[in-house]
């Protein structure tokens, strides 16, 4: 029940707020509605006002963030941190393989072709042998 209360005080002050800002009543008036000192009342209507000014600020669209406290915060960074590592020691691995993969090949293939020119020789000396039986 304090809570429909305090929501009814604080319309009351919006009110004589509003009242006094519009030059329907003094401030003076307006302390006494509210059964205040002046300076009390006139601290009421600069953190009326803030508060205003802050509700109509624009605001980026969405929900807000939730604050984090700190360490989830370095949790967080730490997180990101180590999946860069993790991307790069990744692509590492896979450079090393790919390396790896063409110096086999380029090793195969010298011997390949080593191979390769032997046989052509060995044909090429079968056929000049067969060609000269003719």
């Amino acid at each position: 029940m304090s809570d429909s209360k305090d929501k009814g005080r604080a319309r009351l002050r919006a009110t004589v707020v509003f009242a006094v800002r519009s030059g329907q009543i003094t401030a003076e008036e307006g302390a006494r509605r509210l059964g205040v000192s002046r300076k009390t009342y006139y601290e009421w209507e600069s953190r009326a006002l803030q508060a205003m000014t802050e509700a109509l600020e624009n605001r980026s669209p969405g929900r807000p963030s939730i604050p984090q406290d700190e360490e989830t915060q370095h949790l967080k960074e730490q997180l990101t941190e180590l999946e860069k590592k993790l991307f790069v020691a990744l692509k590492t691995v896979e450079v090393r393989d790919m390396l790896h993969a063409y110096e086999l090949k380029n090793v195969g293939a010298k011997k390949g072709a080593g191979g390769s020119r032997e046989k052509n020789e060995r044909k090429g000396r079968e056929h000049n042998a067969y060609a000269g039986c003719n």
